[in-house]
């Protein structure tokens, strides 16, 4: 799908492509596709590699347009991994800006509500770049705080059973912050590159610069922080885990020997042989009342000993 956004005290929707206007293309279908690469002149490399899932950030020339990749988080349909990211490429040339992305999200319609309803407008293109490099970090730290939600929710489920399929979801989870971790260190390092343009750098609005730094590096730090106190939480259940099945198998191993006492006992006197009891009629009786003071004398070691 091909929308149109005209800046104007905000991004509007408009049915034309017309000057300094922000095209955006999300899951373009065959005849976008061609819209894109024939009548727009996109260079088909770079729609190949805004098509790669895996494609990483950068800023990359050719044939006077300029690609800009980052990567957006968005929210998955797989309840294996809720959350992934994608990239989102960035091209603009001359007066044209195209936006393309092969994964529907959640931050491209965000990001024109918040224009229209702050009235912030589109200086030019590195404007508009800085500004989706800002709205995506902000859409991180909206994930993550669901990802917390659904951490201390596994972590109930943990306190109450422990079974695999609650360690399962938190491996999932750890999976989408590894994720949301590699992604954000990608496009920190595209931050810096697009500060650092020479032949740009003048045009750039100093405190877009530091919001998007700032923006960046905490959910940066709070996907760092999420993440240890996943892998902390996680080797914690995993030795409680083995910790409950070693009491598990001393109890066991406990239950065993005392069973075994009896049986013992058992074997003796039901051997064929002469044991002085064959002739008397509470042989049987005094084979039961053995083991069975055996057994106590055995029960009440273990209990001392804690083995029960």
């Amino acid at each position: 799908m091909i929308r149109f956004y005209k800046s104007q005290d905000g991004l509007f929707s408009t049915d034309i492509q017309g000057k300094n206007c922000w095209i955006s293309a999300v899951s373009p279908n065959q005849e976008e596709t061609r819209y894109l690469l024939e009548e727009l002149q996109i260079p088909e490399a770079f729609y190949n590699d805004i098509a790669d899932i895996d494609e990483r950030p950068r800023i990359e020339i050719e044939n006077g347009w300029v690609l800009i990749i980052l990567r957006v988080p968005f929210k998955t349909n797989d309840a294996k991994l809720p959350y992934n990211t994608a990239p989102i490429g960035l091209m603009f040339k001359d007066d044209v800006f195209v936006s393309l992305c092969f994964q529907d999200c959640e931050l491209l319609e965000d990001f024109v509500i918040y224009t229209q309803r702050k009235k912030a407008g589109i200086n030019d293109s590195f404007d508009l770049v800085l500004k989706l490099l800002l709205s995506s970090s902000i859409w991180f730290l909206k994930y993550l705080k669901q990802i917390n939600l659904l951490i201390k929710a596994a972590e109930d489920n943990l306190e109450k059973s422990i079974r695999n399929e609650d360690l399962q979801q938190l491996l999932q989870i750890e999976k989408c912050l590894v994720y949301f971790i590699t992604s954000l260190k990608g496009n920190d390092v595209l931050f810096h590159r697009i500060k650092n343009l020479k032949n740009f750098k003048e045009t750039y609005n100093p405190e877009l610069l530091e919001d998007v730094g700032i923006e960046l590096r905490q959910a940066e730090e709070t996907t760092n922080i999420y993440s240890n106190i996943l892998t902390g939480m996680m080797d914690a259940y995993a030795s409680v885990i083995s910790n409950n099945l070693n009491v598990i198998m001393k109890r066991l191993t406990s239950i065993s020997i005392i069973l075994m006492i009896p049986t013992v006992v058992a074997s003796f006197y039901g051997m064929n042989v002469p044991n002085n009891l064959e002739n008397n009629s509470f042989g049987l009786w005094i084979v039961l009342a053995v083991s069975i003071a055996i057994s106590g004398i055995g029960v009440f070691l273990f209990k001392k000993k804690n083995l029960f």
